[in-house]
């Protein structure tokens, strides 16, 4: 089995240790290296694997089996010598902060509310938490606040093996059933519970802990989270949104809501006088077809699609072929509605698309659809057609 040093020291950035084994991965297209002690924790629990250099090749994922750690790297080591492994130590310390602010607010969750954490994932940029129950407004903010409370009061993080007996008689959580040795990691006051991670020495290297999420999922919440420099990187990107909007809307940062919601309120009144102004262009078109039209289609650049829609509908009622709207431009293609109370559109349709790309379906009297061509080619198309008579109503 590997030494484990993670656990001796979480804050431990560079070991010296003894090549035991160098396999080629054909699968992975990698080296599969094993130490005799090690300092890059393997992917487990919903953390990913550390990474950094051993021995001067690089360390793109970390696997524990059968007790043996395997490093996976992008070039071979000699068996029996002794090299150096350099964490990435950036990345260890950041999901140190996240994991153990994690527990924290599982701990306060279940405390209060009595949920639990039935699913956890700490990503490169993002923690998710998923609890087995619905939290009403509000509380998650009195969660995210007692949290950092504990982050201020710079607790030590304990970390215990107690003995089957003792552990009969601890209270603590665990998202699995686990055999062998239990290791409990302990936030006096806060949490109490099964872990097998590198946790940070004491809350205050946490940082700042902010829920900056809250979804329902699978019938609980899935909350998201970032922690210390996460958050700092979280806050910062925000910020600067905020000033961009603000100075965009010429508004100050605190009164950009209010802004936004003002410009949005424009923007709908805006919306409804264009879509006024189509309806009348389209009734003016529909006005000036001449009675006993066969076939009568229409193309425009940029057009509602469900005023075009009416269009379609309204043409049909006076064409006694073909009828429709044509959505687009030649570089883009057109996104089109057809209509006919006599031409069979699911025949139509397939031989139309046999002279022109494109796809889409439905039934008579209406079919929708896109197509990637010219409208001269599209005109041409269409006039080339069968207009087969219905045959499915």
């Amino acid at each position: 089995m590997t030494e484990k040093l993670f656990y001796q020291d979480s804050h431990l950035r560079e070991f010296a240790a003894a090549v035991l084994a160098c396999v080629w991965n054909e699968k992975k297209e990698r080296y599969e290296i094993e130490l005799d002690r090690t300092a890059f924790f393997p992917e487990s629990g919903g953390q990913y694997a550390d990474t950094g250099t051993l021995g001067g090749v690089s360390v793109t994922d970390v696997r524990e089996r059968d007790g043996a750690v395997i490093h996976l790297t992008d070039g071979p080591l000699t068996v029996g010598e002794t090299v150096t492994g350099v964490l990435d130590y950036e990345d260890r310390f950041s999901k140190m902060q996240q994991h153990t602010g994690e527990h924290i607010v599982s701990g306060l969750v279940h405390r209060q509310f009595g949920y639990d954490n039935v699913g956890f994932h700490l990503g490169k940029e993002l923690v998710t938490m998923d609890f087995n129950g619905v939290f009403q407004p509000g509380e998650l903010r009195c969660i995210e606040w007692e949290a950092n409370q504990a982050v201020a009061q710079n607790l030590p993080i304990q970390v215990t093996y107690p003995s089957d007996e003792e552990l009969a008689e601890l209270d603590y959580r665990s998202k699995k059933e686990i055999s062998g040795q239990v290791r409990i990691v302990t936030v006096p006051g806060y949490d109490v519970c099964a872990c097998c991670a590198p946790h940070v020495e004491c809350t205050g290297e946490i940082g700042m802990i902010r829920l900056i999420d809250a979804v329902h999922y699978k019938g609980g919440t899935r909350v998201t989270m970032v922690c210390g420099f996460r958050a700092l990187a979280d806050y910062r990107v925000k910020e600067e949104n905020v000033r961009e909007i603000s100075r965009l809307l010429s508004a100050k940062p605190y009164e950009a809501a209010q802004a936004v919601a003002h410009l949005k309120e424009e923007a709908g009144q805006w919306r409804e006088k264009v879509l006024r102004m189509q309806t009348r262009y389209l009734e003016q078109k529909l006005a000036e077809i001449p009675a006993g039209t066969e076939d009568c289609i229409l193309f425009e650049e940029e057009m509602d699609k469900n005023v075009a829609r009416r269009f379609a509908d309204g043409a049909m009622e006076i064409c006694d072929g073909l009828c429709g709207i044509f959505l687009g431009n030649d570089r883009q293609g057109y996104q089109f509605t057809l209509c006919s109370k006599s031409v069979d559109l699911k025949a139509f349709l397939q031989e139309f698309y046999q002279k022109v790309p494109g796809k889409g379906g439905g039934k008579n009297p209406m079919v929708q659809g896109t197509v990637t061509a010219s409208q001269e080619a599209v005109q041409k198309a269409l006039g080339e057609c069968e207009r087969h008579g219905k045959t499915n109503i």
